[in-house]
């Protein structure tokens, strides 16, 4: 990276456009914190979530997925149901760099909780607000807050740009504006 992890992750932000809104800094008074950390950037849930529910008693199946095994919810605060999970979407929009690849991973607030977060790695040259899923693993309801930290991105800078971008495959999922459901 050349500079300090931190300092790049504002660099590329501000200059590349590479997560909007930015926040500079972490925000941690009251909430569960997001913004630049050390290595990362925290991102934030927004107020729309799909939750899962098995009123149809559908199976749930990648290459045939059936859009009312959810039920769309908007607030500020999302029950998710036990053993379950949501679908939500990130606050920031972002755009990555053709030489960098990045891993999310859920924060420890929500894990010691038991929420999971599952997100992809955002490969170099996709751009989008990115689909979280969000699972409950315990037995009881369990709450997400909206607008506040659900997960950190970990950002990787290749020595060099890659052959193939996301980009150059047209890939699936390419400029995301909502809660994006699996697609073949």
């Amino acid at each position: 990276m050349g500079l300090k992890a931190d300092n790049w992750i504002r660099k590329m932000a501000l200059e590349q456009k590479m997560i909007e809104p930015f926040v500079d800094g972490q925000v941690r008074e009251g909430v569960i914190s997001y913004g630049v950390s050390s290595y990362g950037y925290d991102v934030r849930v927004t107020d729309e979530f799909k939750i899962f529910t098995n009123v149809h008693s559908a199976m749930v199946d990648p290459k045939n997925f059936v859009p009312e095994s959810f039920v769309d919810f908007k607030g500020d605060v999302c029950i998710i149901p036990p053993n379950s999970f949501v679908l939500a979407r990130t606050a920031e929009y972002f755009r990555i760099p053709r030489n960098v690849i990045t891993m999310c991973i859920g924060k420890s607030t929500y894990a010691r909780c038991g929420l999971i977060v599952n997100v992809t790695p955002f490969e170099p040259e996709w751009e989008g607000y990115v689909t979280l899923e969000i699972s409950n693993t315990t037995p009881l309801p369990a709450k997400v807050y909206a607008f506040e930290g659900i997960a950190q991105v970990l950002f990787f800078e290749g020595d060099e740009p890659c052959d193939v971008s996301y980009a150059d495959r047209k890939g699936k999922y390419q400029r995301q504006e909502t809660i994006v459901l699996p697609r073949i």
